[in-house]
């Protein structure tokens, strides 16, 4: 037996499905692979296996595994004395390189995962509005918290002649009533919105959307459809909140917020921020975030927000993100990657489309293509995404399975180089083959 099966055998004694988190198993191998060490974009699994990472720990180490500067960040907050629940100066540097690099961040609020910055974005805006209800669109991912976590991968609401589809949980043990708090709306649809806001606005606190939706793969705001939004929260005193918990720093050091050159008034950050150390924030406009204690009566906090080995590994991962050049080696593998998986799909005839910005992407197999919402993600072929996702994995390439009802997102990270890019768009191409023939085949198999 493999170390990997064996310690699977071991996993399942204790942890369920055999993984600290439902999102590590990978649904296809039936197991989750267990990671030995990580260097650069490369990973290796327990039984001595190399992989070439298109996953990146769902973005979150967007300098590749083992940097050196995060490592020595890590060792010198070991140093001063791991201070937790306290304020250093380097809690302040922190705060003023996310002010410097990102348009709506007038104040900082630090904290630990995405799901706890989207959670403490929803109370400010509540509590500057006095309102309570929270317009989102479906198919975006905001969190793991009741509040939101409804269409995003549950079954297809019913549309509603409000614009508004019928609000549904994605995971049990979610209060259906919880969904009376929200509006969900179909994306890039301006009709849709326009309809839900003229019933909704007088409860409505915020709007909050992925503005790069990478969690249908890659959706992005239409830039008009998003600057309407802009122009009707700011006419109706609603708050716009832009979560870039994924898109914040994917692209360019403002995230997608200068990259359409659209400002919301508040915005959430996570995974890219940190380049792996576990760290979010919640940035915002003066006015709103002073809702906060200690000057106002909105309460944020938390035990380990802002710990220091987090704090500096952060502090570590933007000062790389801010050097000369960064941003262009980002955008070159991009174009090299996505060019070449179209080619790649054009040469061998399988029906498919790759959207991608900045350093991730998602890849729609069986639509023709652009994907604009949830509702035309939601047509791909699964079994042809299975076929492929299992033919890389099984020649080194590391794409991750999310047992999704869309396609989800996949990316390299800074260290990434065009040779890797080249050497992952050559296993594509094998593994495209196999699943298209596969589905040939059994397609000339079936009855006439």
């Amino acid at each position: 037996m493999s170390r990997l099966l064996d310690l699977f055998a071991q996993a399942n004694q204790v942890l369920i499905g055999g993984a600290g988190a439902s999102g590590r198993y990978y649904p296809l191998l039936g197991h989750p692979v267990y990671v030995a060490r990580g260097e650069g974009a490369r990973f290796w699994d327990v039984d001595g296996r190399e992989y070439l990472d298109l996953f990146t720990g769902s973005g979150a180490n967007f300098l590749g595994h083992a940097h050196p500067a995060i490592g020595q960040a890590i060792r010198d907050a070991l140093e001063i004395g791991i201070i937790c629940n306290g304020e250093t100066e380097h809690h302040v540097r922190l705060a003023q390189m996310i002010a410097e690099a990102v348009p709506c961040a007038e104040k900082v609020r630090l904290q630990n995962s995405g799901t706890e910055a989207t959670m403490g974005a929803i109370r400010i805006a509540r509590a500057y509005t006095g309102r309570r209800k929270i317009l989102k669109f479906e198919g975006h991912f905001h969190g793991m918290h009741d509040l939101i976590w409804f269409n995003c991968g549950a079954e297809l609401g019913d549309v509603r002649t409000d614009g508004t589809v019928a609000p549904i949980a994605d995971s049990a043990g979610t209060p259906a009533d919880l969904g009376d708090l929200l509006a969900v709306v179909p994306f890039n649809d301006t009709d849709a919105f326009d309809r839900a806001i003229n019933a909704h606005s007088s409860d409505l606190a915020a709007v909050i959307m992925e503005p790069i939706s990478y969690n249908q793969g890659c959706v992005p705001a239409d830039p008009a459809f998003l600057q309407h939004v802009r122009d009707v929260c700011s006419r109706m005193d609603i708050v716009l909140i832009f979560d870039e918990v994924l898109s914040g720093f994917r692209m360019c050091r403002g995230g997608a917020q200068e990259h359409y050159g659209i400002t919301p008034d508040l915005c959430t950050l996570a995974k890219a921020l940190g380049g792996g150390v576990p760290i979010s924030a919640v940035c915002g406009r003066t006015d709103i975030m002073s809702v906060l204690s200690p000057l106002g009566p909105a309460i944020m906090s938390g035990t380990y927000t802002g710990h220091l080995t987090a704090v500096l590994g952060a502090i570590a991962c933007q000062t790389e993100l801010a050097k000369p050049g960064f941003y262009e080696h980002i955008n070159a593998l991009a174009d090299h990657l996505y060019n070449g998986i179209t080619y790649l799909l054009d040469a061998l005839g399988v029906l498919g489309t790759v959207q991608g910005i900045g350093a991730r992407f998602g890849l729609y197999l069986g639509v023709e293509g652009p994907v604009t919402n949830y509702r035309e993600a939601m047509v791909c072929d699964r079994a042809m995404e299975a076929a492929f996702l299992m033919g890389c994995v099984r020649r080194g390439l590391y794409l991750h399975d999310y047992n999704h009802r869309t396609p989800m997102h996949h990316g390299f990270s800074a260290v990434h180089s065009l040779a890797d890019i080249d050497e992952a768009l050559g296993i594509m191409e094998d593994a495209l083959r196999e699943a298209r023939d596969a589905q040939r085949t059994t397609t000339d198999s079936l009855p006439t």
